[in-house]
């Protein structure tokens, strides 16, 4: 009983402090401080929430208080969003209403909570149509207002903070889901330190020794990094302090998930990862200042020190990303022979950077010309989901893609700037501007010259959309667009399009089974798909009514031959061909999948229970999870840096299994290993011994080019696992001349 009231008693003092901590960073805020309305929604809040805990153990009211601290504090919302968040799960766990919050806090409040318990429980779905339509509720309600998905970013982030307490499915699925869908959501939003900070937790549950061999890697470099940044820094300060301006310079290093990128893409180890950090120098403005004037001033400064990269200078003042960011890049030569990044900005360009949008408002004077972007592509997603794709994951790449690209800016005629993602096209820009000069677009000129529909712009291209009254869209066209909106509405044309063709075929079969005496039933349908070798009868029709499959005797005495005929067909064919399918697989086909257990990834005498995936070649020792297949009958083994993987978590999370390999070195895999280095005398026969004579290994290819005194090689070997490869790497490594030795993605 004293261990109960203990309990309580420390259960009152951490939450009344977290609230406390919360109130007292909201009153350091330039907010008008509306502490009454707060404290109403807390204490709501607790009284709803009392006795419930959280996985963790924590009462579950310090839940909400995280996540409005994190929107107070390290977002820079006001004091609506604050109450909004503390109440964020009261209409989606109690029995309280949004009518009840309506009547206690006024509609504003009541309205974002309504938006966030729509969109509650996140994106990831058992099934994929109502994971669409979940995908759907997130992207109208941040177009209904900001704040709801600006919330929802920050409940995802305490909830990442603290995923230790979920099992390890779960953490794959939640982290899946934030590092395809939240992250990039940050990203856009302009949120950039949470954006980092949810790659970078996604990343340590998905890949925790990885992420760990990284931090400590960072760590264990700071002291040289220290010393050459006070080197290359002190004749910058110096004379910034002669100029005269306030400012703040110090190196930011790259996040470990961003480096872990670039050693992946780039096929490095973390020694050559050269931009492991950049130098960040933020102003102040006095008022009356031009920001940009400062700008290039302190720019000047740093390029009369070191001598600038001539392809690396940056300039988001003039043309500022959709997300608000401003600042002057410039690539500069140190004393050291190492090229570093500085990033100047003013304080103002600094919060909007970090915060995003809250700085906006903290900052909005009447001019929302710097919103303006962002509001663009918020209306391109409701233009998106007017004519949403069908198919689920096609909407969410598409829509996805946007989110994180880069962004080039071209000129119409009149010289109006339009923002469009990196690689977008000529018809991307014409549906861009209006559906009718997509859906008629024949051409273009860019910068007066005549180009074909399918041309990629570039920043700083004038573009003149032609069109023809005569001209309908193609289905070719979908291999010419790249933005979400030109997509769907393309997709949505050829879907009008096709089922005008389906209508007429389906006529077309009706009259011609009329003439042979025949109605048309679902039985008749079936035989004809099953003997003319279609799927569904939407293919049938579309065949027929665009004249790609012309009705006549022939096609009735297919489709109407003997019956026995038909079942022997279907029984020696199809039906043995799906038996022996299954036999190769599983030993048991009866027997489902228990997602809760850990999923051993057995092969015995050549039957494995798993499916290598094409996409990323998984071995023994590799990261990897498993997808369970549609007939709960097999685990497709993907690595989880995947990006097939990473769009499978976010989509189907709850078809996803931890898996563990078993120890079998009787089994071999199939790797790829490049190597790279300069030519000499014998090279190929000390290549060939280490592999063969010194390794024991089994060399399934080998093909090296020369040019020029460099050689490239591919080398494709047998293993059992991660650390046969990483040995032979290391040994490929040690042979004079050698420069690098990797495994690579086939």
């Amino acid at each position: 009983m004293k261990d109960a009231e203990a309990q309580k008693v420390q259960d009152e003092m951490l939450i009344e402090d977290a609230f406390q901590n919360l109130l007292e960073g909201y009153l350091r805020s330039n907010h008008r401080k509306k502490i009454d309305i707060i404290k109403r929604a807390y204490t709501f809040a607790r009284e709803a929430h009392k006795g419930v805990r959280r996985r963790s153990g924590e009462p579950y009211i310090l839940h909400p208080i995280a996540v409005a601290r994190i929107v107070s504090q390290e977002i820079g919302l006001g004091s609506t969003s604050i109450c909004a968040a503390l109440l964020h799960d009261v209409v989606e766990d109690t029995d309280y209403t949004v009518e009840d919050l309506k009547n206690l806090f006024g509609d504003k409040i009541a309205s974002i909570v309504e938006g966030l318990t729509k969109i509650s429980g996140g994106v990831v779905a058992d099934h994929i149509s109502l994971q669409t339509e979940n995908f759907r509720k997130l992207l109208l309600t941040m177009s209904e207002d900001i704040r709801v998905i600006i919330i929802k970013i920050a409940d995802r982030l305490h909830n990442m903070r603290t995923l230790d307490s979920m099992s390890q499915v779960k953490q794959f699925k939640i982290a899946g889901e934030t590092s395809y869908i939240y992250a990039p959501l940050a990203h856009r939003l302009g949120l950039y330190a949470i954006k980092t900070e949810l790659e970078d937790l996604s990343f340590k549950f998905e890949h925790p020794d990885a992420y760990e061999k990284i931090k400590r890697k960072i760590a264990d470099s700071s002291e040289d990094r220290n010393a050459i940044y006070s080197h290359f820094a002190q004749p910058i300060e110096t004379r910034l302090h002669e100029r005269g301006f306030d400012y703040t310079m110090k190196a930011r290093v790259k996040s470990v998930f961003s480096i872990w990128r670039k050693m992946q893409k780039k096929n490095i180890p973390f020694e050559e990862v050269y931009d492991l950090y950049a130098v960040r120098i933020v102003f102040q403005c006095p008022e009356g200042q031009d920001e940009s004037d400062m700008c290039w001033a302190i720019y000047n400064i740093i390029t009369k020190t070191y001598h600038p990269h001539p392809d690396r200078t940056r300039n988001w003042l003039s043309t500022p990303k959709p997300n608000g960011y401003k600042a002057l890049h410039v690539t500069v030569m140190g004393p050291d022979g190492k090229w570093i990044e500085v990033q100047i900005r003013s304080q103002k360009m600094e919060d909007i950077a970090e915060r995003g949008l809250a700085a906006h408002w903290k900052y909005k004077s009447g001019d929302v010309s710097e919103e303006g972007e962002l509001n663009n592509w918020i209306e391109n997603i409701k233009n998106a989901l007017d004519n949403p794709s069908p198919d689920a994951m096609d909407m969410l790449s598409n829509i996805k893609m946007n989110l994180y690209s880069n962004e080039i800016f071209v000129f119409t005629p009149k010289g109006e700037m339009k923002t469009l993602p990196k690689h977008a096209t000529v018809l991307d820009l014409a549906f861009l501007l209006h559906s009718d000069l997509g859906y008629h677009c024949i051409a273009a000129k860019v910068n007066h010259k005549l180009v074909p529909l399918s041309q990629e712009l570039h920043s700083g291209d004038q573009v003149e959309i032609l069109t023809s009254k005569t001209q309908s869209p193609k289905a070719e066209w979908t291999d010419y667009v790249t933005t979400s909106v030109a997509k769907s509405r393309l997709a949505a044309s050829l879907r009008r399009d096709r089922r005008q063709i389906m209508t007429l075929g389906e006529k077309q079969f009706q009259e011609f089974l009329s003439e042979h005496g025949k109605e048309m039933s679902s039985e008749i349908v079936n035989r004809a798909l099953a003997r003319l070798g279609f799927k569904t009868p939407d293919e049938l029709f579309y065949k027929i009514g665009s004249k790609g499959m012309t009705l006549d005797e022939n096609i009735f005495k297919k489709m109407f031959e003997s019956r026995n005929k038909l079942m022997q067909y279907l029984t020696l064919g199809l039906g043995k061909q799906r038996d022996d399918s299954h036999s190769q697989l599983t030993d048991d086909p009866k027997e489902s999948i228990n997602r809760k257990q850990t999923y051993i990834l057995r092969n015995n005498e050549g039957k494995p229970n798993y499916i290598i995936a094409p996409c990323c070649h998984p071995i023994p020792g590799d990261d990897v999870l498993g997808i369970v297949e549609p007939n709960e009958q097999m685990v497709v083994v993907h690595k989880q840096e995947c990006p097939e993987a990473m769009k499978l978590k976010s989509t189907f999370g709850s078809r996803i299994v931890s898996t563990m390999w078993q120890t079998d070195n009787n089994q071999s895999f199939l790797v790829s290993i490049e190597i790279r280095g300069i030519d000499r005398k014998g090279m190929l026969n000390d290549i060939t011994r280490t592999i063969t004579t010194d390794m024991d290994i089994n060399m399934r290819s080998l093909n090296i080019e020369a040019d020029r005194g460099v050689f490239t090689g591919s080398l494709n070997i047998y293993v059992h696992d991660t650390l046969v490869v990483k040995r032979l790497c290391n040994a490929l490594s040690h042979i004079k001349g050698i420069e690098k030795a990797v495994r690579v993605n086939k």
